[in-house]
């Protein structure tokens, strides 16, 4: 099956206007005519008194604003950021001493998302109250205040919600909407009396206008950057509970709140840990979680201070279809939101050049947090797979530091990737391992000690680590976030005497699509150990080259325990060895072993056919990990063998007969007393067998989604998706048409969208034409549309892409601005013709801002990848199946 990835990605909006180019590091003594900017210097604001009148049936909404600012220097205008707004009665009057201004001309720049205010006079320096009425438009995508239509039993609702990360504040309030200018905030709206209204802080006061409205005002916020204000309105109900005096809550559509207990328990659990961690106690009274219907193809969930955003996908657990993937799923994301209630929001980057301080620390704490209060579910395994995603984009010549030059919105929005969120929490894991956990910790929280309520830059945080750890981390946090790219490291000869093996290591650049470029050079924190001894031997690989003794003789693990971000390159004696003792490696060293071999492998770098003599080499019984490791690699392999069906028949026919003998141990009904990573496996396999074409499980899928009606226990909540997913895509018209008939008549939107997104998932390209139209339509829903014809170019990716450019006007409304620039390169990702990559060149050219195509580059870069793979990988592959396929 191809895996269906929600993008989390970039936006096609160009923001023009000035911009100040700062150098990549700067520090909380940075002067602020330093930090990059789009907005002039010279106005600073410090509260903003918001109020808003919805109107969620026209997608109207009014407002006025009272900013208190201070004027720094001399200035005929103020000018901040504004989009689709109209203005009226605009006013600007002193704190004290003078009269008021004479109303200023107003003008608004639309490329720049400016609005700007020119007096007849200028304005002295001093402090001033500039007030506005204003009218604003709601929208039905997640971008701004955005409206989302959804059905339950009772009928069809409407309820709306807030994103502004990461520069949409703007639609919602004039504002200078930038993290670098952070302040405080009171919220006031009137809303039907019936709905209720939730913002970052409690509601300080109600008041019945007894007109069927009420006016809600919330209590003033901290200090705190404009993307993270927050406001939803709805038929919501609100449940409880307490944790360290602070009120943790849940909100869900009416009927809903049982299906987000768990979220609220781990909310719970995560937040008194966070406490404990970073020994500053969380600042706000409430902290909330929002779920919403629907969908976006640029975010999950959301940080905003005191209350988070999710869809429902990412924090309820519907009992008829929700699995212990999602159960763990909810938990880190829940996870990674609160932990930037401290890193993002209490302290926060000056600028988006620095955005993985927010979501490379915030991943890596989801996961250090996960793995510590549920170690039974043993996600630290995941670890490897996530820092081989961030190898994996981190390997192409498109690719960008952690720590980037950020100048537009746009760009700003395409930082949103996986070298920000993964690449940046590897970097982390490293480095902790590196100077303690401990020391880490130390660190960490004199940054937050330090920092509280204010912005900084990368190097702010190294200091800190530093300081505590007494160890010299800024270089080598320098060396792998200041420039990109993988570091490789080559185990050449290895010598045993007196019972220590001493290894010969050189350090180059793993790379993808250059394979003649000149590596760059890192100082490599190196850990190895000899199969199951225990004992570690530690050094910094620097200089290009390096020898490290390590206790014991055997085969040698470099990058034991999998903490380094680099990729290991055996010398062949020395990968032999390993192979042969794959079954002693701790499990996350078969996971790292068996994933730099793959990547290595189809890279040109060692033989591709060395990933599949570790598969030979693992045990049946081995961790269920390493089985949906291998699953999901065969399931890749498949996929480049896609378009020859004899040579894909052989291919799967040993991919089966590898994994049937795993399956058998498993099976289709859970055991008593199963972990969650067996029953994960199970779905997995199950997946794989049936993209394999394995005609039994394809059957026992059918059979099963046959007898549901009548037998109530053939397909459990567990498999649904699974079950559901296996018979969509091997669909005829018939079957196509009773899954539509389904989605119709669906009630549940968790569920509801889930249907659609299957419709888009057959193999038979007929129908896959019908879900594309079926896209277009008002049917699915307007944030479903977008993940159909991405779920489409998963398995059409030249029908896909195609047919998103062709009906590119239809197509933009049902995509979040803040996603195109991404997303319509990313449906052809999956491709392997030669004739997309000039398609999505030309695309790029035509409708991306010539500084903002990095996407579209590397959609580009790994479509000649894949091609390569397929042409020059696949024979070595063919030759070792006619050796060992049997």
């Amino acid at each position: 099956m191809r895996r269906m990835l929600a993008a989390a990605i970039a936006i096609a909006l160009a923001l023009a206007g000035t911009s100040t180019i700062s150098m990549a590091q700067t520090s909380r003594d940075t002067p602020v005519d330093e930090v990059t900017t789009q907005l002039p210097r010279n106005v600073r604001p410090t509260h903003y008194e918001v109020a808003v009148v919805p109107d969620a049936q026209s997608l109207r909404f009014d407002g006025t604003v009272a900013i208190a600012i201070e004027v720094l220097e001399p200035t005929p205008s103020i000018t901040l950021n504004a989009v689709d707004m109209t203005f009226a009665n605009v006013r600007l009057a002193p704190v004290s001493g003078s009269s008021g201004f004479d109303a200023p001309q107003v003008a608004t720049d639309a490329e720049a998302q400016t609005a700007t205010f020119t007096f007849a006079r200028p304005l002295p320096a001093g402090a001033y109250t500039l007030s506005m009425d204003y009218t604003g438009v709601i929208g039905t995508q997640a971008n701004g205040l955005f409206a989302i239509d959804y059905d339950t039993a009772a009928g069809r609702r409407r309820a709306l919600y807030t994103q502004f990360e990461n520069s949409d504040a703007r639609k919602f309030v004039p504002s200078w909407d930038e993290p670098n200018h952070k302040a405080t905030f009171t919220l006031t709206a009137t809303v039907p009396a019936a709905q209720m209204a939730v913002s970052n802080m409690p509601v300080a006061e109600t008041t019945d206008l007894g007109d069927g409205s009420k006016r809600v005002r919330f209590a003033p916020s901290p200090k705190m950057s404009t993307y993270l204000l927050f406001f939803a309105l709805g038929d919501f109900e609100r449940a409880t509970t307490q944790a360290d005096g602070t009120e943790v809550g849940v909100v869900t559509q009416k009927g809903k709140l049982s299906q987000a207990a768990f979220a609220l328990e781990s909310s719970k659990d995560v937040l008194r840990e966070y406490h404990d961690y970073f020994g500053t106690p969380y600042p706000l009274p409430k902290l909330d979680n929002i779920a919403s219907p629907g969908r976006s193809q640029f975010f999950g969930a959301m940080e905003n201070w005191g209350a988070i955003f999710t869809f429902e996908y990412a924090i309820l657990l519907d009992p008829t279809i929700s699995t212990q993937a999602d159960k763990q799923r909810v938990y880190s994301i829940a996870a990674h939101e609160i932990a930037h209630q401290w890193f993002g929001n209490l302290v926060t980057m000056q600028w988006w050049d620095d955005l993985w301080l927010n979501e490379g620390f915030a991943t890596w704490m989801a996961g250090r947090t996960t793995q510590k209060l549920h170690p039974e579910w043993n996600t630290g395994l995941g670890v490897v797979g996530s820092r081989d995603y961030a190898m994996s984009r981190d390997a192409v010549a498109s690719t960008h530091p952690v720590v980037q030059h950020v100048e537009t919105v746009e760009q700003a929005s395409q930082a949103f990737d996986a070298i920000t969120y993964s690449k940046g929490a590897a970097v982390i894991r490293m480095l902790e391992g590196y100077v303690g956990p401990e020391a880490w910790r130390t660190g960490v929280r004199k940054y937050i000690e330090t920092h509280a309520y204010g912005n900084t830059a990368s190097d702010d945080l190294w200091r800190e680590i530093q300081a505590a750890a007494g160890k010299p981390v800024l270089d080598i946090a320098h060396d792998f976030t200041l420039q990109p790219g993988v570091p490789l490291i080559r185990v050449g000869q290895a010598s045993c005497a007196n019972g220590i093996t001493t290894l010969a290591l050189e350090q180059g650049e793993y790379t993808k699509d250059r394979p003649d470029k000149r590596p760059l050079t890192w100082r490599v924190p190196v850990i190895a150990s000899v199969a199951g001894s225990g004992e570690e031997a530690r050094a910094i690989v620097s200089g290009g080259s390096g020898t490290l003794d390590v206790p014991g003789c055997g085969a040698v693990v470099v990058n034991a325990g999998q903490s380094g971000y680099y990729r290991t390159l055996y010398a062949p004696a020395q990968f032999a060895r390993v192979r042969d003792a794959f079954a002693k490696l701790a499990t996350i060293d078969q996971l790292g072993v068996m994933r730099d071999a793959w990547a290595l492998g189809l890279a040109g770098q060692q033989p591709a056919s060395d990933y599949l003599d570790l598969v030979l080499a693992a045990p049946v019984d081995a961790d269920p990990q390493v089985w949906g490791d291998i699953a999901q690699h065969f399931d890749s392999l498949h996929d480049y063998y896609e378009g020859d069906a004899e040579r894909q028949k052989t291919f799967a026919a040993f991919a089966i007969a590898r994994l049937v003998p795993v399956f058998a141990r498993v099976g289709w009904e859970p055991r008593a007393g199963e972990g969650d990573p067996v029953a994960i496996l199970r779905s997995d396999l199950i997946a794989t067998l049936g993209e394999l074409g394995d005609p039994a499980v394809i059957a026992e899928a059918r059979r099963r989604h046959a007898a549901q009606d009548a037998d109530p226990d053939a397909v459990p909540a567990a498999l649904r998706k699974t079950i559901l997913t296996i018979v969509a895509r091997h669909a005829d018209v018939a079957t196509w048409d009773q899954l539509h008939a389904a989605a119709k008549a669906e009630k549940t939107p968790l569920v509801k969208d889930q249907l659609y997104l299957l419709l888009s998932a057959p193999r038979d390209e007929a129908l896959a034409k019908r879900a594309l139209q079926l896209a277009l339509t008002d049917e699915p829903g307007a944030t479903n549309s977008a993940a159909m014809i991405s779920a489409v170019a998963n398995e059409h990716p030249e029908l896909g892409f195609d047919f998103a450019v062709a009906h590119r006007r239809q197509v933009d409304t049902k995509v979040d601005a803040t996603s195109r620039s991404r997303w319509y390169p990313g449906l052809a990702s999956n491709s392997l013709e030669p004739a997309t990559v000039a398609k999505v060149g030309a695309f790029a050219q035509a409708h991306i801002a010539e500084g903002s195509r990095r996407a579209a580059d590397t959609v580009i870069a790994n479509i000649d990848y894949r091609m390569k793979v397929r042409n020059e990988r696949l024979p070595e592959i063919d030759a070792w199946l006619r050796e060992n396929g049997s």
